[in-house]
């Protein structure tokens, strides 16, 4: 496996989770989603895979969203926002992304070898 397909694994094992982390701090539109990601290389997506990723989420119960209009005369933005499911779900991926950590740190480390 080379690099660049390893590192598309890990953003499609990890994407769920930054985006659930992102709609804990506040209400975003697609978008906004979008250019947020677009910050960190590592993990910058394309609309086919945010936009199917909110759906998703949404059917499971995780999020909510609410069309609200634009300023400017612009078209109404779809908002999402976390469920108390979704925040339940994401301290249970807080906790399984802290143990992850910690196994990889004591890999690399050569603890408990």
């Amino acid at each position: 496996m080379d690099l660049e397909k390893w590192k598309s694994q890990i953003v499609r094992g990890t994407l769920e989770y930054c985006v659930l982390m992102m709609l804990d701090k506040r209400v975003c539109y697609g978008y906004e989603i979008l250019q947020k990601l677009d910050r960190y290389p590592i993990i910058a997506s394309t609309e086919s895979t945010v936009y199917p990723l909110l759906r998703r989420l949404q059917k499971e119960g995780y999020l909510e969203s609410v069309w609200k209009d634009s300023a400017e005369g612009l078209p109404p933005r779809k908002y999402y926002s976390l469920t108390e499911n979704g925040r339940h779900y994401l301290k249970a991926m807080d906790i399984e992304w802290k143990n992850l950590l910690q196994a990889m740190s004591e890999l690399k480390e050569g603890e408990n070898a």
